[in-house]
């Protein structure tokens, strides 16, 4: 045993003694680059323009080749075709005087080429393991298209179902976002950043951006510094800590200054505190928008932004054309722009581009290496273990695969473009598999029906919205809306089953994506209504980037299958989940509220002086006239097919002192006849603290595997890091006294038990 330990104290002594020279190494080659420089091309390698695809803003970049040429760029983003990318580098490293190499980014956010389940579908299987799969698999497909650089993990903490970005995070709950921020890392990272089938991450969106009121994208976000520390910052600590190369700002305030001119945000917490060491760019133009927001001109806001800690500005080239001048007038200083620029080299170092521009430029990996059967194959697995059962009465799921006949209805029954979601840069929706495609697939002898049923939605204005740059991606049928409710009627006349496939479109979610009416369209709902009036049990299958408002959906459907957006192979996992091949899984990360009313209806909330009682009939209370304050959904819930049940829980000691350790244990049992997963979560609550806290916390989960009629004991190691919360005075610390131990299937059916929790042992 002292043998090993001397190895190991010897290998590391090895590991740090190379990571210093090779830190070494990086500054001697950085340093003579900077003595070199100009201060143009000192600003150049601050600026990052798009090219190559539809942008996220209005403006668009120009005379980027000849801006290359004379080192005015120090990176770019849109391109992700490896032969266009690399003449673009040649330009760089043989035709600029300096001869540095540039950034290649790309929104890579749930797949490059192989999509994946949206992020907050992809957070619904709560398996990490398939988390970092999904990025790594992404990292390879976007570095064979010339990419080394993907504006991804979004960590956002998001409350508000309304916000369109929902889709593209991972929900509501700080632990388990965490656990996601660390898993997307490396996954896309990897160990080795020199590596040419690495990615380097960019966590966003930094911060807070996920609170914006009322739901309403680029809206302005109030939160105080407790509540930041405790429920909205973790994810992007925790991501930094997984070493992230890079972050981008957010395009809300942050203590009343915008987050891209917030000196302690960016410096004194980011850096100081928490101790990144790569570099920060900016969103779309976020350093322009910030006169809107009241700061000043072009000039004032990017040097605020500049000296705020900002190394990097996103197409807007505030930096390019105006900190020049600021310089010359003593405004910035050379130090500021010397420090700016050394991160973005530095960083360039760490991915191998000096010794290697053209790594992940290899023209012959993209028919090797994008979209093979192993990544398909991943994709529709994942993809089937991300979607949550959410009803299902008599159990009328799963299906069989003979003997009945199936009607499926709807504008998502037999459609491919909304298939993928949100976020699909490189993904080609022609490529993906429907849902009958996917019934066929799986169930070949089945006999089945088929009708559209209904447009997405009969609001022409609002497909207007939906189709943003003129892309077709909502469209009306030729046949009147009459005459599809007619057929799918009489298809449904015929069937022993109706699987209603509905829900939201792709453009439906995403950015500038936030709804004040988040059920589903009315033109589907009616649909919807005349089904069950036929009297046939119907299965909604649910097509969603947001949790919707499903309480007359959950009263008249059988079964309700919520599937997200589940990528590329959609069709074939929704099937593998209709008729039984796959036993779902999934568990909700984001609360569904019953109405908009109830938003925000989040599991963490505070407690209050007059709490509710279940009745909303009682005045006096915090309650409403017209609904219970309970969701339809709670955190944490999902149902399989077969039901898991969890018996009395049990503490290691009723007391406990100092640094201790408490095993909480719960024996699962599986009592159905499908073998499934179940996510087993530990849940804590702080009732006597300093401040008010959390009526509940998730502090750990495991997922585990049961045969039918198999139990297994799940234990939780819970110390007094797990206690550990940001007080009013922002320590990071534990309180001792009273603390609640719960375990179950989701935040609200949880079984507690008391554990008095000293700091030390009393005399």
């Amino acid at each position: 045993m002292k043998r090993t330990y001397t190895i190991l104290l010897l290998l590391i002594g090895i590991l740090l003694q190379k990571s210093v020279a090779q830190d070494a190494k990086m500054k001697a080659h950085v340093d003579g680059l900077l003595k070199k420089m100009t201060i143009e091309e000192k600003i150049g390698q601050l600026n990052l323009p798009v090219a190559g695809w539809v942008p996220t803003g209005t403006t668009v970049s120009k005379d980027t080749e000849d801006k290359i040429k004379s080192g005015q760029v120090g990176g770019m983003f849109g391109y992700y075709d490896p032969v266009r990318m690399k003449a673009i580098q040649k330009i760089a490293v043989e035709q600029s005087r300096m001869k540095i190499p540039l950034f290649f980014g790309l929104d890579v956010i749930h797949g490059h080429r192989t999509i994946f389940p949206i992020p907050l579908g992809m957070a619904a299987t709560w398996d990490m393991a398939l988390v970092e799969k999904s990025a790594r698999i992404a990292a390879q497909e976007a570095t064979a298209e010339g990419l080394n650089w993907t504006f991804s993990p979004m960590v956002d903490i998001a409350r508000d179902p309304r916000w369109g970005r929902i889709s593209e995070g991972n929900g509501e709950d700080p632990f388990l976002g965490s656990a996601i921020a660390r898993a997307m890392v490396k996954g896309y990272q990897g160990d080795d950043l020199t590596q040419n089938n690495t990615l380097m991450a960019c966590v966003k969106h930094y911060a807070l951006y996920g609170g914006a009121e009322a739901g309403r994208d680029y809206n302005t976000v109030d939160i105080g510094r407790s509540s930041m520390f405790n429920y909205w910052l973790p994810p992007y600590k925790a991501a930094v800590e997984a070493g992230a190369g890079s972050i981008m700002t957010s395009f809300n305030v942050v203590d009343e200054v915008p987050a891209t001119a917030n000196r302690w945000l960016m410096t004194d917490l980011l850096r100081n505190q928490w101790g990144f060491k790569g570099f920060v760019v900016t969103d779309y133009t976020a350093i322009n928008e910030m006169t809107a927001h009241g700061l000043g001109d072009l000039q004032a806001v990017s040097a605020l932004a500049l000296k705020a800690g900002v190394d990097m500005d996103m197409v807007g080239e505030g930096f390019l054309t105006t900190l020049k001048k600021s310089y010359d007038e003593g405004k910035v200083k050379m130090a500021d722009i010397d420090l700016a620029c050394r991160r973005i080299l530095e960083a360039k170092w760490k991915m191998g581009l000096f010794k290697d521009p053209y790594a992940r430029l290899d023209e012959s990996r993209p028919a090797k290496e994008i979209m093979t059967p192993e990544n398909r194959k991943a994709s529709r697995e994942i993809a089937a273990r991300s979607f949550v059962l959410l009803k299902n009465e008599n159990q009328i799921l799963p299906l069989a695969k003979t003997g009945k006949t199936v009607a499926f209805i709807g504008p998502l029954a037999d459609n491919h473009r909304d298939m993928l979601g949100t976020w699909v840069i490189a993904g080609e929706w022609e490529k993906s598999v429907s849902v009958m495609e996917g019934v066929k697939n799986v169930a070949p002898q089945l006999n089945t029906l088929h009708s559209k049923g209904a447009n997405i939605t009969d609001d022409t204005a609002f497909i207007h919205r939906l189709n943003f740059f003129n892309q077709p991606m909502v469209t009306l049928d030729p046949i009147s809306p009459e005459t599809m409710l007619r057929n799918a009627l009489e298809a449904s006349a015929k069937a022993d089953i109706i699987v209603a496939v509905l829900g939201e479109s792709q453009s439906m979610s995403g950015e500038s994506s936030s709804r004040t009416d988040i059920g589903i369209p009315e033109s589907q709902r009616k649909l919807l209504e005349e089904l069950v009036k036929t009297g046939k049990p119907v299965v909604l299958v649910l097509f969603t980037g947001r949790p919707l408002t499903l309480e007359w959906e959950d009263a008249h459907c059988a079964a309700i299958l919520n599937v997200w957006a589940p990528g590329t192979e959609a069709g074939n996992a929704i099937a593998d989940v209709l008729f039984g091949d796959v036993n779902p899984s999934g568990k909700l990360t984001a609360t569904f509220p019953r109405t908009v009313g109830q938003i925000p209806n989040y599991y963490n909330h505070k407690p209050t002086g007059r709490p509710y009682n279940g009745s909303y009939q009682t005045k006096f209370q915090s309650n409403y006239l017209d609904s219970p304050n309970y969701p339809l959904y709670p955190f944490g819930y999902g149902i399989g097919y077969s039901p898991f049940t969890y018996e009395e829980m049990k503490l290691s000691s009723a007391k406990m002192s100092g640094n201790g350790t408490l095993t909480a244990s719960v024996k699962v049992s599986n009592v159905g006849k499908f073998a499934g997963e179940e996510v087993v979560q530990l849940y804590l609550s702080d009732p006597v603290a300093s401040i008010s806290r959390p009526v509940r916390e998730l502090k750990g989960f495991q997922k585990i595997m049961l045969q039918p009629g198999e139990s297994k004991v799940v234990e939780f190691k819970i110390t007094p890091e797990l206690l550990k919360f940001y007080n009013y005075e922002l320590k990071y610390d534990w309180e001792p006294g009273e603390f609640k131990i719960g375990i179950g299937g989701n935040a609200r059916d949880v079984k507690e038990q008391v554990v008095n929790w000293e700091k030390s042992v009393r005399p």
